[in-house]
């Protein structure tokens, strides 16, 4: 299982499905936005869930199916 988050404001999904590393930067990022900037939000509006996805086997060496371009 590979553990992945998304970020909410407000109750709507902002960012899905980042990595430890992608949630750690775009986290500290946004609370330091809402923190400084003049916003609809509040710190308290944000939020997170941290959820497990079964891991998806050779999606490292992911290519495009077979077949001709569809446009």
């Amino acid at each position: 299982m590979e553990k992945v988050y998304h970020i909410y404001a407000k109750e709507e999904c902002l960012y899905n499905n980042l990595s430890k590393e992608q949630f750690n930067n775009t986290w500290n990022t946004l609370k330091g936005m809402v923190g400084l900037m003049q916003t609809d939000y509040q710190l308290e509006d944000l939020s997170y869930e941290e959820c497990l996805r079964p891991f998806r086997a050779g999606a490292a060496n992911h290519t495009e199916p077979s077949g001709e371009d569809s446009y």
